[in-house]
């Protein structure tokens, strides 16, 4: 996931996010201002208290680590505003036309086969298949359906795969505890 993946996403488009994705951002949220916030600040309270703060290594790292935090806060405080949650479970008409939210198996010219699911650019994790609703690849296979072969302009050049499957299902996040420090 990136740190700040939104410099990606078009200016003014939504941002589309799942269940999971908005819950681990929020869990990040409140751990930053409930937890590693305040110990942050209490540390750096006691180091402004040992005198001297131009050689002070605690009270300058500190200070630094809490501007990384209020910016961090800052951004999430932000995307957390405009997220809209679209859950990929929800009952929708036409569950074979690919969507924000889906699940999709793929084959490329060489019959290899893939499984992406379409999320937020909040929650882009390509090690399991996590990619963004504004990738080239999302975009290609948007509004396609099972059996549809799917043009892909990619950086090594024009490729074709079949869509092999589409699901609409939870696209499971790990909360942010449990991949925290």
């Amino acid at each position: 996931m990136g740190v700040n993946s939104s410099k990606y996403q078009p200016a003014g488009s939504k941002n589309y996010i799942t269940p999971g994705g908005h819950a681990r951002l929020k869990g990040e949220f409140l751990w930053l201002m409930n937890k590693e916030r305040p110990e942050v600040t209490a540390i750096v309270s006691w180091a402004a208290g040992n005198g001297d703060r131009s050689e002070n290594g605690d009270y300058i790292y500190g200070k630094k680590r809490l501007r990384e935090i209020d910016k961090r806060i800052h951004f999430l405080t932000k995307r957390l505003d405009i997220a809209e949650i679209v859950d990929p479970t929800a009952s929708r008409e036409d569950k074979t036309q690919i969507f924000f939210g889906a699940t999709v198996t793929f084959s490329n010219q060489r019959g290899k086969k893939k499984t992406v699911s379409i999320v937020g650019v909040d929650e882009i994790d390509t090690t399991k298949g996590y990619i963004s609703w504004i990738s080239p690849m999302a975009r290609a296979i948007t509004k396609a359906r099972q059996g549809d072969i799917v043009t892909l302009h990619a950086p090594d050049g024009i490729k074709t795969i079949e869509i092999l499957e589409v699901k609409y299902q939870e696209i499971l996040m790990k909360s942010f505890e449990m991949t925290a420090q």
